[in-house]
């Protein structure tokens, strides 16, 4: 109960005036994290499909089994591949957050 209104004012009056300070209007996400949700959810979605439609007839003479089991293999190694860049972006963010607190010890 921190933000209280100040008495003989409304909600709206209170909620009509302008903010005091700066406001903060940086996207919540950055755009490159967006980029490669994008990309990974194409690839999640076309990949396994693209697999199956191409393995069926060309690789498996007709076998819709092994087919599906290829599209299963696909959307895993898909998966895989977005928790490795996101790990990898993560260390990348943790080592540059390592670097600026040393340098502010020093």
């Amino acid at each position: 109960m921190s933000a209280r209104r100040p008495h003989n004012q409304s909600y709206a009056d209170v909620a009509a005036k302008p903010a005091q300070g700066s406001s903060d209007v940086a996207p919540a996400v950055p755009a490159d994290v967006i980029y490669k949700l994008l990309g990974f959810t194409a690839a999640m979605i076309a990949g396994p499909i693209g697999m199956y439609f191409l393995t069926v007839n060309t690789i498996f003479s007709g076998s819709s089994t092994l087919a599906g089991i290829t599209a299963a293999v696909t959307a895993n190694v898909v998966l895989f591949a977005y928790i490795y860049v996101a790990w990898t972006e993560d260390q990348e963010d943790r080592q540059a957050a390592s670097k600026s607190d040393s340098k502010k010890a020093q």
